[in-house]
């Protein structure tokens, strides 16, 4: 345990950067998780929906610095390519 006070305050903030930012990542995985499971159950319109809204939790995340901007973008294109797959199988 730190024993100075800029630690302990440093400590403190990191924590709340933590579970800040794991409740942006659980919201996005979420959402990528619901356009998956659309797209699998064949649903094109629904799927597109669920994907515009996964790609914008993605975008989200990426403004508030909890992903990197081209992280964002091979997770966006990967999503976009399973659902693709999945359409048209």
């Amino acid at each position: 345990m730190a024993n100075i006070k800029s630690q302990i305050k440093r400590n403190r903030q990191n924590e709340a950067a933590r579970q800040r930012n794991q409740a942006v990542r659980s919201e996005m995985r979420t959402r990528v998780r619901q356009a998956l499971e659309a797209a699998e159950a064949g649903d094109a319109d629904e799927a597109r929906l669920k994907m515009r809204e996964a790609q914008s939790r993605i975008d989200s995340a990426v403004a508030k610095g909890v992903l990197h901007a081209r992280t964002a973008a091979r997770r966006k294109a990967r999503l976009e390519r399973r659902i693709a797959d999945a359409l048209s199988a």
